[in-house]
């Protein structure tokens, strides 16, 4: 079976509605409620049989955000335009956009969580 590997993904935040505004101002979008009666989820905009996959900001018990841990890159049109909302949004650009190839640019960022995050774009 032929599939892209990332089905899913999770950003962990302590404090959600600080992850939730960073997040929605970053990327221009609004997040989505998840009902679940123990974890806190606002998921990201999903279109069925579109490319990639769509994930969430979760507040868990016992799993804290920050660095060290998985590496999401979230697709944009142009990496720039998301980079430059970053610092504004009490985040921080660790590396500005520079090109990986044929595969196209990327900028790595932390979130106002201290997640570190990829920003994928083909422009």
């Amino acid at each position: 079976m032929k599939m892209n590997i990332v089905g899913w993904f999770e950003i962990y935040v302590a404090d959600m509605a600080r992850a939730k505004k960073f997040y929605e101002s970053v990327f221009n979008t609004q997040l989505e409620k998840l009902d679940d009666d123990e974890l806190e989820y606002w998921m990201f905009p999903y279109q069925q049989g579109s490319e990639g996959a769509s994930g969430a900001l979760v507040k868990m018990d016992g799993v804290p955000p920050g660095p060290g841990g998985t590496m999401v890159y979230l697709m944009c049109e142009d990496c720039a335009v998301e980079e430059a909302r970053v610092v504004p949004n009490g985040g921080e650009v660790l590396r500005a956009k520079f090109s990986i190839g044929e595969h196209g640019y990327v900028s790595i960022a932390k979130d106002i969580e201290g997640n570190v995050i990829g920003l994928h774009s083909m422009k």
